[in-house]
């Protein structure tokens, strides 16, 4: 008689391998990509300054969910009224006066966060500050990059699509990459979910899509600066990918924000462009010239 496999380990369903988890809200994750892609495109190529507003307005969401969380978690308090202030000048300086013009808002914005946390008790003044001066350039100043790409003459648009797209192409390399092959962790106390696959993904992923973008997007640009161009932007952005993990690590969080389904805040979309943008103006600047 056939034995029955009810309850059996041997049944030919209990074989099969799980099936991966993307481990997010697929639908509503690429709804909001698509959403914020069209926002992105019309205010950059329609009306520069337009599109200097959204970087704005993603810095203050952006400084206000990482003092949130620094607040709940650590309960450091840091004064958000003078970074969201000096952080939409620092943008704006960048643009209209260049680099120099970002680091005098630097240097003031830092100045005003001093003063500002001066109104309050003294307990705990130098750890809140230093707190401030740090969410001062990891979110506004490292942004203002964006504004310095977009403010070239020639070619400003493109060069922050490029910017953009190479940055959304090594993450999405990544992540297919090492959603398929990936066995071996790249940084398993940091991330678990990345790996070496997934980073050998990025880089080729980001360097393809980088001489497309050299060659026919950027005025002068060669294809051989695009390979460059991808490999240092995969690097960058698996750095500052690892970085905010490190943060949420130490703050016991797995997203630093809820605003986006699907994404989490407007700081974990921010995690990989943020330190990406000056290293991309850098070598547009070394490769074409400032525009």
């Amino acid at each position: 008689m056939p034995t029955s496999l009810s309850g059996s380990d041997s049944s030919p369903d209990s074989e099969k391998p799980k099936k991966k988890s993307a481990g997010r809200n697929l639908p509503a994750a690429i709804g909001v990509g698509i959403g914020l892609g069209a926002i992105i495109v019309a205010s950059l190529f329609v009306y520069k300054p337009v599109f200097i507003g959204v970087i704005a307005i993603a810095v203050v969401v952006g400084l206000w969910e990482l003092t949130s969380r620094l607040a709940e978690r650590k309960d450091i308090r840091v004064p958000l009224v003078p970074l969201a202030v000096g952080g939409t000048a620092m943008v704006v300086a960048g643009y209209v006066r260049g680099a120099e013009g970002a680091w005098v808002a630097m240097a003031l914005t830092a100045l005003a966060v001093l003063v500002w946390r001066m109104t309050e008790a003294p307990e705990n003044y130098l750890r809140d500050v230093t707190a401030g001066v740090f969410a001062a350039f990891y979110v506004p100043f490292l942004a203002t990059f964006v504004a310095l790409m977009l403010a070239a003459e020639a070619d400003g648009p493109e060069r922050v699509m490029t910017f953009l797209l190479l940055t959304v192409v090594s993450d999405t390399g990544a992540y297919a990459v090492g959603w398929r092959f990936g066995k071996h962790k790249l940084a398993p106390r940091i991330s678990p979910g990345k790996t070496r696959e997934g980073l050998v993904g990025a880089v080729l992923f980001a360097m393809a899509a980088g001489a497309l973008c050299m060659e026919f997007l950027i005025v002068d640009g060669a294809w051989w600066q695009g390979l460059l161009l991808g490999l240092a932007v995969a690097a960058s952005a698996t750095l500052g990918d690892l970085g905010e993990s490190m943060i949420k690590r130490d703050l016991g969080i797995k997203d630093m924000g809820t605003l986006l389904p699907g994404h989490g805040g407007i700081m974990d979309r921010l995690d990989s462009l943020l330190p990406t943008a000056p290293v991309v103006w850098l070598l547009f600047v070394i490769f074409v010239g400032a525009g």
